[in-house]
């Protein structure tokens, strides 16, 4: 896989094109999605609040259908380092049950669960012949 990170949010109205454009320039065959807890507003918007992770999801996946139809979401991660282990591990467990993907702090907990849903994608035609 070509691994893309991309920083920014489509609800951020200094971000929203620049986050557009790498999910369509990156057509990507999967997403995960990364967040951080602790922010309780928009990065230099105090008081404009953020969506929901779900929302939040959602909206990405529908913006990256528009050039990758068969995209999918693989699994959540977060930045719980202001937290300690056992809050961080219940955050991960709830966030995994609301959304229903594996949700892990990458630092904290590693990927495995993440890497264990990327290994079970069917590769498309498009990375087939891209890999030839």
């Amino acid at each position: 896989w070509d691994l893309i990170e991309g920083q920014g949010s489509l609800f951020h109205p200094s971000f929203a094109g620049v986050s557009t454009g790498l999910l369509h320039g990156a057509q990507p065959e999967a997403i995960v999605m990364c967040h951080d807890p602790s922010r309780e507003h928009m990065r230099g918007i105090p008081g404009r609040k953020l969506p929901s992770l779900k929302e939040c999801l959602e909206a990405n996946l529908q913006v990256a259908r528009l050039t990758s139809p068969n995209v999918r979401a693989v699994g959540v991660c977060l930045n719980t380092s202001g937290l300690g282990p056992e809050q961080a591990r219940d955050l991960c467990h709830i966030t995994e049950a609301a959304i229903g993907l594996p949700c892990t702090d990458p630092i904290a907990f590693g990927v495995d669960a993440i890497l264990d849903e990327l290994l079970c994608l069917e590769p498309s035609a498009r990375s087939t012949t891209a890999s030839r």
